[in-house]
């Protein structure tokens, strides 16, 4: 399965659990902490837990827009830890790349359809720390419009979360 392919299944596999009540338990909810949620569930590869927020702020709010997610997504037997992963609300512009900036840090994704991905997935962990240090992250992505999109995220609440995950995958 290709790296877009299972970030896909995984934010799947939540959405449906969280459609369904019946298929509610195979994701469990770790723990809430202030602005970040974090979860476990399993897969066909084995344990995957993931932290997850919704963005306090988009500036200007797109046509269309639906809910935006940010994830940090661990599967151990895959030796994958801070997976970074958005699902944007909005479908970005097509071939068009996009920002995460965290204390002055930026990095670049890539993008495909409403989602985006570290285009240097071996950044992972860089950008991990930068969000435990950090209070609020911004991704700046071009819609499918054309139009610039800012997108704000606490990050209060983010290190326990991501604590959470690690200790329980």
């Amino acid at each position: 399965m290709t790296y877009r392919a299972r970030i896909a299944a995984g934010v799947l596999a939540f959405g449906i659990s969280c459609s369904f009540p019946a298929s509610a338990q195979s994701v469990r909810l770790i723990g809430d902490f202030r602005d970040w949620s974090a979860y476990a569930t399993s897969e066909g590869a084995g344990a995957l837990c993931f932290a997850l927020s919704k963005p306090r702020d988009i500036n200007p709010i797109p046509d269309g827009y639906t809910e935006a997610y940010l994830y940090l997504t661990n599967r151990p037997a895959e030796s994958i830890a801070n997976e970074f992963n958005l699902v944007a609300g909005y479908a970005f512009a097509p071939d068009s790349p996009a920002t995460v900036t965290v204390s002055g840090q930026s990095f670049d994704l890539f993008t495909e359809n409403d989602a985006a991905w570290l285009l240097d997935p071996a950044q992972s962990g860089n950008l991990a720390s930068a969000m435990r240090a950090g209070s609020e992250l911004v991704i700046e992505g071009t819609s499918d419009k054309g139009i610039k999109i800012a997108q704000t995220f606490s990050l209060s609440g983010a290190t326990a979360a991501s604590r959470a995950i690690e200790s329980d995958c």
